[in-house]
């Protein structure tokens, strides 16, 4: 055999295997559960106790395997977001990033309508701090999100409680 037709047949097969591979990780993401988060896409505006806080991009991108969430509050902070599912350990992940380059990463699931993740984050002193955030998916179209901090686990405070109103 040839060096150019063994070289045709290696390059034919890695098209082939690669194709095949690529196939499997796009069908991947019609499971309905890497859907469980859909009811969060759209162009937000975001309200809390104090009126409007600051507007949510959520798009679905990577063929929507992903969410990728864009915040920026009403007094010029910034954050994003990449949110989905991870069918290996069947739960939702999400990795958040500040402005600043702080981090946060949270992992749960999507029960009775709501989505949970929690995970944990460096206080003060280095001490850790348990978060747990909670998207409401509401009958209205509006999303609740709820997110709360506690360092024993037993007792819990609001961080933020905000109402989603598509813009």
């Amino acid at each position: 055999m040839s060096i150019k037709l063994m070289l045709s047949a290696v390059l034919l097969l890695a098209i082939a295997s690669s194709s095949s591979l690529f196939a499997q990780s796009e069908t991947q993401c019609s499971d309905p559960l890497s859907h469980q988060f859909d009811f969060w896409i759209g162009e937000w505006n975001v309200y809390g106790q104090q009126g409007l806080v600051g507007t949510n991009s959520i798009k679905p991108i990577l063929g929507g395997c992903v969410l990728q969430e864009m915040w920026t509050g009403s007094g010029g902070s910034t954050g994003s977001s990449f949110n989905f599912y991870d069918p290996s350990i069947q739960q939702w992940q999400q990795f958040w990033v500040w402005q600043n380059g702080t981090t946060l990463h949270l992992s749960g699931e999507y029960i009775d309508g709501k989505m949970m993740l929690e995970g944990t984050s460096s206080g003060p002193g280095g001490a850790t701090i348990m978060n747990r955030i909670t998207w409401f998916n509401n009958s209205d179209g509006t999303v609740r999100q709820l997110w709360e901090q506690s360092s024993d686990g037993q007792t819990w405070a609001t961080s933020f409680d905000g109402m989603y109103k598509k813009e």
